[in-house]
Protein backbone atom coordinates (compact mmCIF):
# COMPACT_ATOMS: atom_id res chain seq x y z
CA UNK A 1 0.00 0.00 0.00
CA UNK A 2 1.44 3.36 -1.08
CA UNK A 3 1.53 6.10 1.53
CA UNK A 4 1.26 9.81 0.70
CA UNK A 5 3.77 12.14 2.27
CA UNK A 6 1.91 15.40 3.08
CA UNK A 7 5.14 17.36 3.22
CA UNK A 8 6.12 16.19 -0.28
CA UNK A 9 2.69 17.10 -1.68
CA UNK A 10 2.93 20.53 -0.10
CA UNK A 11 6.38 21.11 -1.59
CA UNK A 12 5.12 20.04 -5.02
CA UNK A 13 2.21 22.46 -4.81
CA UNK A 14 4.52 25.26 -3.75
CA UNK A 15 6.78 24.53 -6.72
CA UNK A 16 3.89 24.43 -9.20
CA UNK A 17 1.97 27.39 -7.75
CA UNK A 18 3.78 30.06 -9.83
CA UNK A 19 3.22 28.08 -13.03
CA UNK A 20 -0.46 27.58 -12.25
CA UNK A 21 -0.89 31.23 -11.38
CA UNK A 22 0.83 32.34 -14.57
CA UNK A 23 -1.30 29.97 -16.63
CA UNK A 24 -4.47 31.24 -14.98
CA UNK A 25 -3.37 34.82 -15.49
CA UNK A 26 -2.79 34.24 -19.20
CA UNK A 27 -6.21 32.63 -19.47
CA UNK A 28 -7.87 35.58 -17.73
CA UNK A 29 -6.06 38.03 -19.98
CA UNK A 30 -7.15 36.06 -23.03
CA UNK A 31 -10.74 36.01 -21.77
CA UNK A 32 -10.65 39.76 -21.09
CA UNK A 33 -9.06 40.54 -24.45
CA UNK A 34 -10.94 43.23 -26.32
CA UNK A 35 -12.65 42.22 -29.57
CA UNK A 36 -10.97 42.79 -32.90
CA UNK A 37 -11.50 46.49 -33.81
CA UNK A 38 -11.64 45.67 -37.52
CA UNK A 39 -14.38 43.10 -36.91
CA UNK A 40 -16.37 45.52 -34.78
CA UNK A 41 -15.99 48.26 -37.40
CA UNK A 42 -17.06 45.92 -40.17
CA UNK A 43 -20.13 44.82 -38.23
CA UNK A 44 -21.10 48.44 -37.59
CA UNK A 45 -20.79 49.27 -41.27
CA UNK A 46 -22.84 46.19 -42.10
CA UNK A 47 -25.62 47.28 -39.74
CA UNK A 48 -25.71 50.78 -41.27
CA UNK A 49 -25.75 49.37 -44.82
CA UNK A 50 -28.52 46.94 -43.91
CA UNK A 51 -30.69 49.66 -42.37
CA UNK A 52 -30.30 52.23 -45.13
CA UNK A 53 -30.24 49.63 -47.90
CA UNK A 54 -33.40 48.00 -46.61
CA UNK A 55 -35.04 51.40 -46.23
CA UNK A 56 -34.15 52.40 -49.82
CA UNK A 57 -35.22 49.07 -51.30
CA UNK A 58 -38.46 49.13 -49.34
CA UNK A 59 -39.21 52.65 -50.57
CA UNK A 60 -38.52 51.76 -54.21
CA UNK A 61 -40.62 48.59 -54.03
CA UNK A 62 -43.50 50.36 -52.32
CA UNK A 63 -43.22 48.61 -48.96
CA UNK A 64 -42.28 51.89 -47.28
CA UNK A 65 -44.58 54.90 -47.66
CA UNK A 66 -42.29 57.60 -49.06
CA UNK A 67 -44.70 60.38 -48.08
CA UNK A 68 -44.37 59.54 -44.38
CA UNK A 69 -40.85 58.03 -44.28
CA UNK A 70 -39.05 59.47 -47.33
CA UNK A 71 -36.02 57.46 -48.53
CA UNK A 72 -32.23 57.65 -48.12
CA UNK A 73 -31.73 58.89 -51.68
CA UNK A 74 -34.24 61.73 -51.19
CA UNK A 75 -32.68 62.61 -47.83
CA UNK A 76 -29.21 62.70 -49.40
CA UNK A 77 -30.43 64.96 -52.22
CA UNK A 78 -32.04 67.28 -49.68
CA UNK A 79 -28.86 67.38 -47.57
CA UNK A 80 -26.72 68.26 -50.59
CA UNK A 81 -29.21 70.98 -51.49
CA UNK A 82 -29.25 72.44 -47.96
CA UNK A 83 -25.48 72.35 -47.49
CA UNK A 84 -25.00 73.82 -50.95
CA UNK A 85 -27.32 76.71 -50.12
CA UNK A 86 -25.33 77.32 -46.92
CA UNK A 87 -28.31 77.58 -44.58
CA UNK A 88 -27.64 74.24 -42.89
CA UNK A 89 -24.12 75.29 -41.91
CA UNK A 90 -25.53 78.25 -40.00
CA UNK A 91 -28.05 76.07 -38.18
CA UNK A 92 -25.35 73.54 -37.29
CA UNK A 93 -23.01 76.23 -35.95
CA UNK A 94 -25.82 77.82 -33.91
CA UNK A 95 -26.78 74.56 -32.21
CA UNK A 96 -23.18 73.52 -31.60
CA UNK A 97 -22.27 76.91 -30.12
CA UNK A 98 -25.23 76.98 -27.72
CA UNK A 99 -24.67 73.36 -26.65
CA UNK A 100 -20.91 73.76 -26.04
CA UNK A 101 -21.35 77.08 -24.21
CA UNK A 102 -24.05 75.60 -22.00
CA UNK A 103 -21.90 72.52 -21.41
CA UNK A 104 -18.93 74.59 -20.20
CA UNK A 105 -21.04 76.94 -18.07
CA UNK A 106 -23.08 74.10 -16.60
CA UNK A 107 -19.96 72.11 -15.75
CA UNK A 108 -18.32 75.07 -14.01
CA UNK A 109 -21.42 76.20 -12.11
CA UNK A 110 -22.53 72.69 -11.19
CA UNK A 111 -19.07 71.71 -9.99
CA UNK A 112 -18.81 74.86 -7.88
CA UNK A 113 -22.25 74.24 -6.38
CA UNK A 114 -21.51 70.61 -5.55
CA UNK A 115 -18.12 71.42 -4.04
CA UNK A 116 -19.67 74.14 -1.89
CA UNK A 117 -21.60 71.46 0.03
CA UNK A 118 -18.34 70.48 1.75
CA UNK A 119 -18.04 73.79 3.56
CA UNK A 120 -21.17 73.37 5.65
CA UNK A 121 -23.16 70.22 6.39
CA UNK A 122 -26.23 72.34 7.23
CA UNK A 123 -25.96 74.25 3.97
CA UNK A 124 -25.45 71.03 1.99
CA UNK A 125 -28.40 69.23 3.56
CA UNK A 126 -30.58 72.31 2.95
CA UNK A 127 -29.69 72.94 -0.69
CA UNK A 128 -29.14 69.43 -2.08
CA UNK A 129 -32.87 68.42 -2.12
CA UNK A 130 -33.65 71.47 -4.25
CA UNK A 131 -30.90 70.50 -6.70
CA UNK A 132 -32.37 67.00 -6.89
CA UNK A 133 -35.83 68.46 -7.46
CA UNK A 134 -34.56 70.73 -10.24
CA UNK A 135 -32.74 67.82 -11.88
CA UNK A 136 -35.93 65.72 -11.78
CA UNK A 137 -38.15 68.39 -13.37
CA UNK A 138 -38.65 67.81 -17.13
CA UNK A 139 -36.86 70.75 -18.69
CA UNK A 140 -39.41 70.85 -21.48
CA UNK A 141 -41.84 72.28 -18.92
CA UNK A 142 -39.45 75.14 -18.16
CA UNK A 143 -38.45 75.88 -21.75
CA UNK A 144 -41.41 78.18 -22.58
CA UNK A 145 -40.64 80.36 -19.56
CA UNK A 146 -36.93 80.53 -20.42
CA UNK A 147 -37.67 81.46 -24.03
CA UNK A 148 -40.21 84.10 -23.00
CA UNK A 149 -37.77 85.70 -20.57
CA UNK A 150 -34.58 85.50 -22.64
CA UNK A 151 -36.07 85.62 -26.14
CA UNK A 152 -35.67 83.38 -29.16
CA UNK A 153 -31.97 84.11 -29.59
CA UNK A 154 -29.02 82.03 -28.51
CA UNK A 155 -29.25 83.18 -24.87
CA UNK A 156 -32.28 81.02 -24.10
CA UNK A 157 -30.65 77.97 -25.72
CA UNK A 158 -27.49 78.44 -23.67
CA UNK A 159 -29.61 78.80 -20.53
CA UNK A 160 -31.45 75.55 -21.26
CA UNK A 161 -28.21 73.68 -21.96
CA UNK A 162 -26.62 75.11 -18.81
CA UNK A 163 -29.58 74.07 -16.67
CA UNK A 164 -29.49 70.52 -18.02
CA UNK A 165 -25.79 70.13 -17.22
CA UNK A 166 -25.53 72.08 -13.98
CA UNK A 167 -27.82 69.94 -11.82
CA UNK A 168 -26.17 66.66 -12.88
CA UNK A 169 -22.65 67.97 -12.30
CA UNK A 170 -23.68 69.42 -8.93
CA UNK A 171 -24.92 66.01 -7.84
CA UNK A 172 -21.76 64.34 -9.17
CA UNK A 173 -19.57 66.78 -7.25
CA UNK A 174 -21.61 66.41 -4.06
CA UNK A 175 -21.30 62.63 -4.32
CA UNK A 176 -17.55 63.03 -4.66
CA UNK A 177 -17.46 65.32 -1.63
CA UNK A 178 -19.02 62.58 0.47
CA UNK A 179 -16.14 60.23 -0.41
CA UNK A 180 -13.43 62.57 0.92
CA UNK A 181 -11.36 60.76 3.55
CA UNK A 182 -12.42 62.28 6.88
CA UNK A 183 -9.33 60.90 8.62
CA UNK A 184 -7.08 62.88 6.28
CA UNK A 185 -9.14 66.02 6.90
CA UNK A 186 -8.90 65.55 10.68
CA UNK A 187 -5.16 64.96 10.48
CA UNK A 188 -4.61 68.14 8.48
CA UNK A 189 -6.82 70.04 10.90
CA UNK A 190 -4.71 68.80 13.79
CA UNK A 191 -1.58 69.99 11.98
CA UNK A 192 -3.04 73.48 11.68
CA UNK A 193 -4.03 73.49 7.99
CA UNK A 194 -6.72 75.98 7.04
CA UNK A 195 -10.03 74.89 5.55
CA UNK A 196 -9.09 76.58 2.29
CA UNK A 197 -5.85 74.61 2.18
CA UNK A 198 -7.69 71.34 2.88
CA UNK A 199 -10.24 72.21 0.21
CA UNK A 200 -7.55 72.80 -2.43
CA UNK A 201 -5.28 69.90 -1.53
CA UNK A 202 -7.78 67.18 -0.54
CA UNK A 203 -11.40 67.92 -1.47
CA UNK A 204 -10.90 69.05 -5.07
CA UNK A 205 -8.51 66.20 -6.07
CA UNK A 206 -10.81 63.63 -4.42
CA UNK A 207 -13.86 64.98 -6.26
CA UNK A 208 -12.35 65.39 -9.74
CA UNK A 209 -12.83 61.72 -10.79
CA UNK A 210 -16.56 62.03 -10.07
CA UNK A 211 -16.81 65.21 -12.11
CA UNK A 212 -14.77 63.87 -15.02
CA UNK A 213 -16.77 60.64 -15.19
CA UNK A 214 -19.96 62.56 -15.95
CA UNK A 215 -18.68 64.66 -18.86
CA UNK A 216 -19.76 62.27 -21.62
CA UNK A 217 -23.26 62.15 -20.16
CA UNK A 218 -23.62 65.90 -19.70
CA UNK A 219 -22.51 66.78 -23.24
CA UNK A 220 -25.57 64.89 -24.48
CA UNK A 221 -27.74 66.71 -21.96
CA UNK A 222 -26.36 70.06 -23.13
CA UNK A 223 -27.23 69.24 -26.73
CA UNK A 224 -30.72 68.09 -25.67
CA UNK A 225 -31.25 71.33 -23.75
CA UNK A 226 -30.25 73.44 -26.75
CA UNK A 227 -32.56 71.48 -29.04
CA UNK A 228 -35.50 71.76 -26.61
CA UNK A 229 -35.02 75.52 -26.54
CA UNK A 230 -35.01 75.60 -30.34
CA UNK A 231 -38.17 73.52 -30.47
CA UNK A 232 -40.02 76.06 -28.32
CA UNK A 233 -38.87 79.15 -30.15
CA UNK A 234 -35.84 80.03 -32.26
CA UNK A 235 -34.80 81.78 -35.43
CA UNK A 236 -31.92 79.38 -36.14
CA UNK A 237 -30.63 75.92 -35.24
CA UNK A 238 -31.21 72.28 -36.10
CA UNK A 239 -34.21 72.11 -33.77
CA UNK A 240 -35.81 75.03 -35.58
CA UNK A 241 -35.06 73.32 -38.90
CA UNK A 242 -36.81 70.12 -37.79
CA UNK A 243 -39.86 72.02 -36.50
CA UNK A 244 -40.11 74.02 -39.74
CA UNK A 245 -39.76 70.88 -41.90
CA UNK A 246 -42.52 69.19 -39.91
CA UNK A 247 -44.85 72.15 -40.36
CA UNK A 248 -44.50 72.01 -44.17
CA UNK A 249 -44.50 68.18 -44.32
CA UNK A 250 -40.98 68.05 -45.75
CA UNK A 251 -40.07 64.61 -44.40
CA UNK A 252 -36.71 64.48 -46.17
CA UNK A 253 -35.69 67.74 -44.50
CA UNK A 254 -36.74 66.37 -41.11
CA UNK A 255 -34.42 63.40 -41.61
CA UNK A 256 -31.62 65.73 -42.71
CA UNK A 257 -31.95 67.62 -39.43
CA UNK A 258 -32.10 64.39 -37.43
CA UNK A 259 -29.04 62.83 -39.10
CA UNK A 260 -26.96 66.01 -38.86
CA UNK A 261 -27.93 66.24 -35.20
CA UNK A 262 -26.92 62.60 -34.69
CA UNK A 263 -23.52 63.18 -36.34
CA UNK A 264 -23.00 66.30 -34.22
CA UNK A 265 -23.85 64.45 -31.02
CA UNK A 266 -21.45 61.60 -31.88
CA UNK A 267 -18.69 64.07 -32.68
CA UNK A 268 -19.14 65.97 -29.41
CA UNK A 269 -19.31 62.69 -27.49
CA UNK A 270 -16.01 61.51 -28.98
CA UNK A 271 -14.29 64.85 -28.32
CA UNK A 272 -15.44 64.98 -24.71
CA UNK A 273 -14.51 61.31 -24.28
CA UNK A 274 -10.98 62.12 -25.47
CA UNK A 275 -10.74 65.03 -23.02
CA UNK A 276 -12.10 62.80 -20.25
CA UNK A 277 -9.45 60.13 -20.91
CA UNK A 278 -6.67 62.73 -20.98
CA UNK A 279 -7.81 64.17 -17.65
CA UNK A 280 -8.16 60.70 -16.12
CA UNK A 281 -4.63 59.76 -17.24
CA UNK A 282 -3.18 62.99 -15.86
CA UNK A 283 -4.89 62.36 -12.51
CA UNK A 284 -3.59 58.79 -12.44
CA UNK A 285 -0.07 60.03 -13.21
CA UNK A 286 -0.27 62.51 -10.35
Amino acid sequence: MTTVNPAAVLRELELRAPQLAARKGRRLVADAKSPNPALVGALRVLVVVAIFGGWEIGARLGFVNVFFWSSPSLVLDKAIQQFGAGSLWGDLLFTMTSALTGFVLGTILGTALGLSFWWSAVYGKTVEPFVVMFEAIPKLALAPIVVLVLGIGIESKIAMATGMVMAVQALNASAGVRTVDKDVVRMLNSLGASRAKIFRSVVIPSTLPWIISGLRVTIGLALAGAIVGEFIGSDRGLGRLIVYAGSVYDIALIWVGVFVLAILSIGLYLIVGLVERRLAHSLAAD
